[in-house]
């Protein structure tokens, strides 16, 4: 099994990435898109192989390391992703099986709040495929939507992996912008329906992520997330829209 991974200046956080997979995955393989902060050294000194590639979005990217590994299991990491020590012992007792009972594993991936361990009680999670035989599935080309779609025999994995997808506020900001610019190049959205969501789209969103996604349960630093993201999401809608 390989271990593809995408990073772009990824230094303070990859190590705990590739040590998680250590003992699982017969590679790592880390595509670079021109980190300036040593992500690269950092990644080979930790055991992995890193190519470079320019940053074409998401899905290209991801597609472009499965191309990369050795072997068509894949498990695909972010670089703000790492497998509980639960995780790591569910794959531990699949991998020592004679053959793969599945061409696709699900697997949830929990947020964790920056400068936390571990993540909050009922945290927000998605649920992911990031195990999967590169010759039945592969990940979307699109920019956005980095998703690989299941095979008939997908398998959810019990044990939850864990994300911590910002350093901060900040960082959440910058990080959603891109993220927003990249959308408004690959989708075309009903600008009428955009027009009435300006009017709704904060309260509905801040209701979204505080009460439906669990971060009520994340404290202080769980609302003015919940604020952030709200006015994020409309952000997007502006983006879309053109302004």
């Amino acid at each position: 099994m390989s271990c593809c991974i995408i990073a772009f200046n990824e230094a303070d956080r990859i190590a705990r990435t590739i040590e998680s997979v250590r003992g699982l995955v017969d590679e790592v393989i880390v595509v670079d898109s021109g980190s300036t902060d040593g992500t690269q050294a950092l990644a080979e000194g930790f055991g992995a192989r890193v190519v470079h590639r320019d940053w074409e979005g998401y899905g290209p990217q991801k597609r472009f390391a499965e191309e990369q590994a050795r072997n068509d299991f894949v498990l695909n990491l972010d670089a703000d992703e790492w497998l509980s020590e639960e995780l790591r012992a569910e794959l531990r007792a699949i991998l020592v099986q004679e053959r793969m009972p599945a061409a696709s594993f699900r697997m949830r991936m929990t947020m964790v709040y920056p400068h936390h361990e571990r993540p909050h009680i009922m945290a927000d999670s998605h649920n992911y495929i990031r195990l999967y035989d590169r010759t039945k599935t592969r990940f979307a080309a699109s920019m956005v939507h980095d998703t690989v779609e299941p095979t008939a025999d997908v398998i959810q994995l019990k044990a939850p992996a864990y994300h911590q997808s910002f350093r901060s506020i900040a960082h959440l900001v910058r990080k959603e912008i891109g993220y927003y610019e990249l959308q408004k190049r690959e989708k075309t959205k009903n600008k009428a329906l955009l027009v009435l969501r300006v009017f709704t789209e904060i309260p509905w969103q801040f209701c979204k992520f505080y009460f439906i996604r669990g971060h009520i349960f994340g404290g202080f630093y769980g609302f003015i997330l919940s604020v952030a993201v709200a006015f994020m999401r409309w952000t997007r809608i502006l983006v879309l829209l053109g302004y």
